[in-house]
């Protein structure tokens, strides 16, 4: 392990690095074969599974969790309590060419509080996640996704709504986890 951070109250597998200028809150678990790049800061409590790469220059937010190989590039920024599902994929570049250097046109994507990414989705940069909204596996963002919107399928639609449990609300607005109860107002989720 070669650790350039200067907390060392976090977890970091031998066979995993973290550069210079990188900043890990308490309590992050960095497991096996991952690499921080320099600029990096991740929050308190989080977990990055196996083969996760992060940065240069990205933002991680307390509490989230990261599987096993997703790459996190600079552009990124991931708010508190995301969920980011095996071999998810974050683009940088809306039009890549290997013969074209487009370092200065990295694109945005921001990804709010509470978002589920399921397992092998991709989330082509430049656009928001809204909180606590859920891409199923397998999709493909490219647009912006409302707070609480179900997205799935390629590209990916909206096929409905998520509580703040995760769980797909039922057609009286009702997450049946917590039995909490919402409403749309003007278009955005609303908890009562």
């Amino acid at each position: 392990m070669s650790n350039g951070s200067n907390s060392q109250n976090y977890t970091c597998h031998e066979s995993s690095y973290v550069d210079e200028g990188v900043e890990v809150g308490d309590g992050t678990k960095i497991w096996h074969f991952c690499h921080i790049l320099t600029g990096t800061k991740i929050g308190k409590n989080c977990s990055l599974g196996q083969n996760v790469m992060a940065g240069p220059d990205v933002s991680i937010g307390d509490g989230c969790k990261i599987q096993n190989n997703v790459a996190i590039y600079k552009g990124v920024t991931l708010e508190d309590g995301v969920f980011c599902g095996p071999s998810c994929v974050f683009t940088n570049v809306t039009t890549p060419r290997s013969e074209v250097s487009r370092r200065e046109e990295y694109a945005e994507t921001m990804v709010r509080k509470g978002v589920t990414i399921g397992a092998n989705a991709t989330i082509v940069c430049g656009h928001e996640l809204g909180e606590y909204s859920f891409i199923a596996a397998g999709a493909v963002v490219t647009q912006n996704v409302k707070p609480h919107a179900l997205m799935a399928g390629v590209p990916a639609k909206q096929l409905g709504w998520v509580a703040h449990s995760g769980e797909i609300l039922r057609d009286d607005m009702t997450c049946p986890r917590t039995g909490e109860k919402y409403e749309l107002v003007e278009g955005q989720l609303k908890k009562i």
